[in-house]
């Protein structure tokens, strides 16, 4: 079972390959990965860091205990209906997706994140929403 925070979910949606290091990246790629190519693998929501945050790299300033991501994780949840504590299959959560969330969505709930320049959160998102569930990885940003 893997363990989530509120705001990786929109994250799982947009990745495509890039992140903080090489190392927090190849653990995201396999996340990824396993959810796409197995929508039935169990999530436990939680609160906090999680299994993604646990590879951010330490010479780096991290922003997992910060205030604003705590909020960001708890607007996502109660916009997607899910509380911390609750297991649920990724493809439940693809699910919730395209009942709540619209094209805008990642906007307004992740506004100032810095990934969002890339837009592949938006497209990623609207893969989900055509009913297509998580894109593929493509190769990461250079």
């Amino acid at each position: 079972m893997y363990q989530l925070r509120g705001h990786h979910i929109f994250c799982m949606v947009g990745y495509q390959g890039a992140g903080y290091s090489a190392e927090y990246a190849a653990n995201m790629t396999a996340v990824h990965t396993k959810l796409q190519q197995n929508p039935q693998k169990l999530v436990q929501i939680i609160s906090g860091p999680d299994m993604l945050c646990a590879k951010f790299p330490c010479d780096q300033e991290n922003h997992c205990e910060e205030r604003r991501i705590y909020e960001r994780d708890a607007a996502i949840l109660a916009f997607l209906g899910l509380h911390v504590g609750q297991i649920v299959t990724w493809e439940t959560i693809e699910q919730r997706l395209k009942i709540y969330a619209k094209p805008d969505s990642i906007q307004k709930l992740c506004g100032d994140c810095t990934w969002r320049k890339f837009g592949y959160c938006e497209h990623g998102l609207n893969h989900v929403l055509d009913g297509h569930g998580l894109q593929g990885v493509k190769a990461p940003l250079p």
